[in-house]
């Protein structure tokens, strides 16, 4: 491979969350084991180099005052959504800038609706969007997500419909590709849903952070894309954080066609006067929405398709009684072990700090309103998936 994919970044005391903190309260590694970050959703890949040269050519120049987003930054978005996404008619109006994703997601509940109003969203569900929601006092509506005879989730459009009207609710937050499952939605359901949304009158949040990191046989399909209703009734959020590892240098964007739902989102936005870029973050955003990022990215997916498939194979054969979706896009892995649990009268807390306690650190995926299960990050070099995995096998999955 041209790229680098396979040093182990000693990561601890250079701050990073994943490798500094474990998300157990008095859970502890056993000594002889060291600590595998296989939780939080960051990368442990050395950056593109292009991101690195950025950020280097920019730092030539010893003054970091105030400046105005250039054209070059607008125009790298347009540039790899056409290239990634097959947008065509996205302009720089279109365009704002957010702190990240998150952020928007806040700004754009907080203009379009009232505390008390709920929010309808999918279950499993991203804990930052039960965090956010639950701050700034949306209640949620779950319409869960339902597995087919093959495993994959599916949407229930039926239950979203239902659940809109009883609940009176006029804004959804959709997650695209969806984080935990590991969905890439394909163009007929985002179809589906969006009528159901539109039948209502329905406002659309759309998460697409996760939209870069699509596996081999499967297309992101950009929720704005599948019709001009869709187009004017979404607010959709992007950002290079999760594709090129930069969640720690801050910046997210969102695509806004419709001149009344982005006029009140930057209004909203601009109130704080800190939602703005970090000189660095613009140039590393820069490094990566070029040729050689796209060039490092593709690279990227082909060493997390791997790892996934490894993942995966080795989870049937040697977990009896775990399950698990192949994730079509992010770099998560959705473990559902309720047979597991239920055949050794088990509970999931029993099990992650059994993981920690060899050094495999993993996520709680009930946080993610879902029971027994687990989320695990496999962006890593596949050196230290084996020895997790190996480990699990070991000393966990007995």
């Amino acid at each position: 491979m041209k790229y680098d994919f396979t040093t182990v970044l000693h990561r601890k005391g250079r701050d990073s969350t994943a490798a500094e903190v474990i998300p157990f309260a008095n859970a502890h590694v056993k000594e002889g084991f060291d600590p595998i970050p296989m939780w939080v959703a960051d990368m442990s890949f050395p950056v593109a180099p292009s991101v690195e040269a950025a950020i280097k050519k920019r730092m030539e120049m010893p003054n970091y005052g105030y400046f105005q987003l250039p054209d070059a930054y607008y125009d790298s978005i347009i540039w790899w959504q056409q290239r990634r996404n097959g947008v065509n008619g996205l302009e720089r109006q279109h365009i704002g800038y957010e702190n990240g994703v998150l952020g928007g997601v806040s700004s754009a509940v907080q203009v379009l609706s009232c505390p008390g109003e709920p929010i309808l969203i999918h279950s499993p569900t991203y804990v930052g969007f039960t965090e956010c929601l639950k701050n700034i006092g949306r209640p949620i509506v779950h319409s869960p997500l339902k597995r087919d005879e093959n495993g994959i989730w599916r949407m229930d459009y039926e239950d979203m419909d239902t659940k809109i009207k009883k609940n009176y609710i006029r804004l959804a937050i959709f997650c695209s590709p969806h984080n935990p499952c590991g969905r890439v939605w394909e163009r007929w359901e985002i179809e589906r849903a969006m009528e159901v949304y539109a039948k209502n009158d329905c406002i659309v949040i759309s998460d697409e952070i996760w939209s870069d990191i699509i596996m081999p046989g499967h297309r992101h399909i950009p929720t704005q894309s599948v019709s001009d209703d869709a187009r004017n009734r979404c607010i959709a959020l992007y950002s290079p954080s999760k594709t090129f590892s930069l969640a720690g240098l801050i910046g997210s964007y969102h695509i806004i066609y419709n001149d009344y739902l982005r006029q009140r989102v930057q209004r909203h936005s601009s109130m704080s006067h800190y939602n703005s870029c970090n000189v660095l973050s613009l140039h590393a955003h820069l490094g990566a929405f070029s040729p050689e990022g796209e060039e490092w990215a593709d690279e990227m997916l082909s060493v997390i398709d791997d790892n996934i498939s490894y993942a995966c194979d080795f989870i049937k054969d040697n977990f009896k009684g775990v399950k698990c979706m192949r994730p079509q896009g992010t770099y998560m892995l959705y473990l559902d072990c309720s047979e597991y649990l239920r055949e050794r009268g088990m509970d999931i807390m029993t099990l992650l700090l059994k993981g920690v306690e060899y050094g495999v650190i993993w996520q709680n995926g009930e946080a993610f309103q879902w029971p027994d299960s687990i989320r695990m990050n496999l962006a890593l070099p596949k050196s230290r998936l084996i020895e997790a995995f190996e480990r699990l096998k070991k000393y966990v999955f007995l």
